[in-house]
C-alpha cells in the first residue's frame, strides 16, 4: 500500500481522529453495515459514522440483537464481515450471546467494543470491566487500541483473522483514544507495523493423491450416503453431480438445509433429533459415507461404528474425523473439491437410490398425515406446511430455537433461491428476529419470513418489532412476515422434560403469558391477525405474503403436538410414559393428538399398558 493512503475514496479527505480511521480501514475490508446501540464508551464511533456516505448504521433495541444480526448478515450474504458496535461494560456483556453464535457457526464478525477512558482504567470507574478477560473465549483475535498508530495493524489483523479462520474478533476502543488524532501511516521505525488490507487467498483443493484415495473409497461402496452441512452451501451444482454419479441419497444438517433443491426425491431431509425417518434409514443402512461441510454433533444418527467407510470434506482440516471414523479427509473448499473429485468417480447403479426414494416418499406421506391430523388447537405443522407451499421463490427465512426449529426442519421445503438460517450450533432462543432483520438489510428487495415461538418472541422479538417499524419503509420490498407459534408454553423444553427426565413439566416454569402479538404490531403501525381456525390458514398466509407492510401472524397452536424423534429409543419411550403416569396435566391431550404415532403411545406399547380412556 502506498505511503499516505487514507482508505478513503478519491476526493475525500483522510481520517482526522482514531474513530474515523477505524471506520475508514474497516471500509477497505468491505465493512459498510454496522448493528448496534449507542453509549458514551463508544461515542466516538457514533460521531464518526454519519460522516461516511458508505456506512449504514442499524439501531436495534439491544446489543444481543446487534451481535446476532452481525452474524446473520454474513450468513444471508449481505456483508463479507459482520460488524456490531457496542458500548463498554454492560454493552459488551449483552453482546456475548450473539458473538458466541458467530463463533460456533464459524461466521466472520468484528466487534467494536467501547471501554473506559485510559485515564480512569483501574480506578473502579462506572461500567469498567476486564474486557480482555470477558471476550477472550469468544474471540480468535482480541486487541485494545491504546495508541493511534495501532489502528491500521489492529483492524487489518482483526479482519484478516475473522475471514481466514471464520471466527469472531474484537477491537477494544477506550473512549478517550477514539478522540486522539489519527496516525494513518505509522513511522518507518522499530516497534511499528505496516500491514495490508488485502484478504488472504482461500483454500481450494486437496492434493491429487488425496483425491484419488477418496475416490477409491467412494467407488468401492454400493450404498453411498451423503451428509451435507453449512460448509456445502454454494456448492449445489457440484454436490448434485457427485450424488448423481454415486447414486447416493443425501441428508442435511440443520444449517445445510436447502443446499440442494429439497424437492429432489433422493434428498431425505434433516438429520438428527429433528430429522426424518428417511435420513435415519439412510445412515443406518449405508455402507459408505461422504460428509461435506458438516460436524453435526449427534453421533447416534451417523452410521453405526464400523458400518461404513467414510470420506470427509471440510475447509478446516481440524474439523475432519471428529464425529465419525473417517478413512480419507480432504481439506479444501467444498465446491472446488467436489468438482475435482467428480471425474474420478465411477457411476453406480439405481437400486440403492430407488430404496432411498422409497424412504423419502414414505416419510412425506407420514409427515403430511401428521400435519393434517385434527388437534385441540391449531396443528403447528399444518400452519408451517401451508406457508411452505406458498413461499415465494426468493424468500428468506429466519428461524428461532424451539418447536419452530422442528417444524422448519421437517415441514419447510426449500428450493430455488430460497434460503433459511438460524442460530445453528449455539441454538439460542431470541435469534429469530435479529436474523430476520439482518436478512432484510442484506436483501431489502426480497421477502423475509420469521418463524418464532412465543417464548422467544417474548425474549426480544416484541421489542425488535420496534426496529422493524423504524426501518421498514426504506425497504424496496415491504414483505416481512413474522409467524408467532403461540401456545403459552415453552413446549420444546416441556417435551425434553418428558422424554429425558421422565417427569411432567411444571407449569410454574413452563407456562408463558398470553400476549396479543398481532395487536402489538398494529399498534406500531404494522399489520397482523390472530389465527385460530384451520380453514383460515391458507387465506391468512395469502394475506400476509401480499401485505404492503410487515405482518404478524399470531397462530394459536396446540402445545401438545409430540416431537417424535426419527428413531424413538426405549429409554425415551419409558421416560415419556413415566411423565404421563406421574400426573402430566397434558397427558390426555398428548394421547388424543398423536394417536399411534406419539411418543406416549409408543411408550405405552413398550410398557404393555392399555391406552388411557
Amino acid at each position: 500500500m502506498a505511503a499516505g493512503h487514507t482508505g478513503e475514496p478519491p476526493g475525500v479527505s483522510g481520517p482526522k481522529n482514531v474513530a474515523q480511521h477505524v471506520l475508514a480501514r474497516l471500509a477497505e475490508w468491505g465493512v459498510h453495515r454496522y448493528y448496534g446501540y449507542p453509549g458514551d464508551g463508544i461515542g466516538g464511533i457514533f460521531t464518526a459514522l454519519p460522516e461516511r456516505d458508505d456506512a449504514e448504521f442499524v439501531q436495534v433495541r439491544h446489543e444481543e440483537t446487534a451481535a446476532f444480526a452481525a452474524c446473520a448478515d454474513v450468513k444471508y450474504g449481505g456483508s463479507p464481515i459482520g460488524c456490531c458496535v457496542v458500548t463498554s461494560g454492560p454493552g459488551a456483556v449483552h453482546a456475548l450471546n450473539g458473538l458466541y453464535d458467530a463463533k460456533l457457526d464459524h461466521q466472520p464478525v468484528v466487534a467494536l467494543v467501547g471501554h473506559t477512558a485510559q485515564t480512569a482504567q483501574g480506578g473502579g470507574y462506572y461500567q469498567e470491566l476486564d474486557l480482555g478477560a470477558l471476550l477472550s473465549d469468544v474471540t480468535g483475535y482480541l486487541a485494545e487500541v491504546k495508541d493511534p498508530s495501532q489502528v491500521r495493524h489492529v483492524v487489518d489483523r482483526a479482519c484478516r483473522t475473522a475471514l481466514a479462520d471464520r471466527t469472531v474478533t474484537a477491537i477494544i476502543l477506550p473512549s478517550d483514544v477514539l478522540e486522539h488524532d489519527a496516525v494513518v501511516d505509522p513511522p518507518d521505525a522499530h516497534g511499528y507495523y505496516h500491514t495490508s488490507a488485502v484478504p488472504s487467498s482461500a483454500i481450494t483443493t486437496p492434493p491429487e493423491s488425496a483425491l484419488d484415495a477418496a475416490a477409491a473409497v467412494l467407488n468401492a461402496g454400493e450404498k453411498v450416503a451423503i451428509l451435507a452441512g453449512a460448509g456445502a452451501l454454494g456448492a449445489s451444482t457440484e454436490l448434485t453431480e457427485v450424488a448423481n454419479a454415486l447414486g447416493a441419497g443425501m441428508a442435511t444438517a440443520l444449517l445445510g438445509k436447502g443446499v440442494v433443491d429439497e424437492r429432489s426425491p433422493w434428498i431425505t431431509g434433516a438429520i438428527g433429533l429433528l430429522g426424518t425417518t428417511a435420513s435415519w434409514h439412510l445412515m443406518r443402512e449405508c455402507d459408505t459415507l461422504l460428509i461435506v461441510g458438516s460436524t453435526m454433533p449427534y453421533t447416534e444418527y451417523y452410521p453405526a461404528p464400523g458400518q461404513a467407510r467414510a470420506v470427509q470434506i471440510d475447509v478446516d482440516g481440524a474439523r475432519c474425523g471428529i464425529r465419525y471414523d473417517t478413512e480419507v479427509n480432504l481439506t479444501g473448499d467444498a465446491g472446488a473439491t467436489l468438482a475435482a473429485l467428480l471425474p474420478r468417480l465411477a457411476h453406480h447403479g439405481d437400486a440403492w437410490r430407488a430404496q432411498v426414494e422409497h424412504w423419502t416418499s414414505a416419510w412425506d406421506d407420514y409427515s403430511r398425515q401428521r400435519a393434517h391430523a385434527h388437534t385441540s388447537a391449531l396443528n403447528p405443522e399444518l400452519v408451517v406446511r401451508e406457508l411452505s407451499d406458498r413461499l415465494p421463490d426468493d424468500a428468506l427465512l429466519a428461524v428461532d430455537c424451539g418447536t419452530a426449529t422442528s417444524w422448519y426442519a421437517r415441514d419447510v421445503t426449500l428450493h430455488g433461491t430460497q434460503y433459511g438460517s438460524l442460530s445453528g450450533t449455539l441454538l439460542s432462543m431470541g435469534g429469530g428476529m435479529p436474523y430476520a432483520i439482518a436478512a432484510k438489510n442484506a436483501h431489502p428487495d426480497r421477502p423475509v419470513v420469521a418463524l418464532i415461538g412465543d417464548g422467544a418472541m417474548q425474549m426480544n422479538g416484541i421489542n425488535e418489532l420496534v426496529t422493524v417499524q423504524r426501518y421498514w419503509q426504506q425497504w424496496t420490498d415491504p414483505r416481512f412476515v413474522v409467524l408467532v407459534l403461540s401456545n403459552d408454553d415453552l413446549s420444546y423444553v416441556s417435551w425434553e422434560t418428558r422424554g429425558m427426565l421422565g417427569a411432567p413439566p411444571d407449569p410454574q416454569s413452563q407456562a408463558v403469558p398470553d400476549v396479543p402479538y398481532a395487536q402489538w404490531a398494529m399498534l406500531l403501525g404494522l399489520d397482523g391477525i390472530e389465527l385460530r381456525e384451520r380453514e383460515h390458514i391458507g387465506a391468512v398466509w395469502d394475506r400476509a405474503l401480499a401485505a404492503d407492510r410487515p405482518f404478524v401472524v399470531d397462530a394459536k397452536v396446540d402445545k401438545d403436538i409430540p416431537l417424535v424423534p426419527p428413531h424413538v429409543t426405549i429409554q425415551q419411550a419409558l421416560n415419556t410414559a413415566r411423565s404421563q403416569l406421574a400426573g402430566d396435566s397434558d397427558a390426555l391431550s398428548i394421547i388424543a393428538n398423536g394417536v399411534k404415532e406419539t411418543v406416549g403411545a409408543k411408550a405405552r406399547s413398550v410398557l404393555g399398558l392399555a391406552p388411557k380412556e
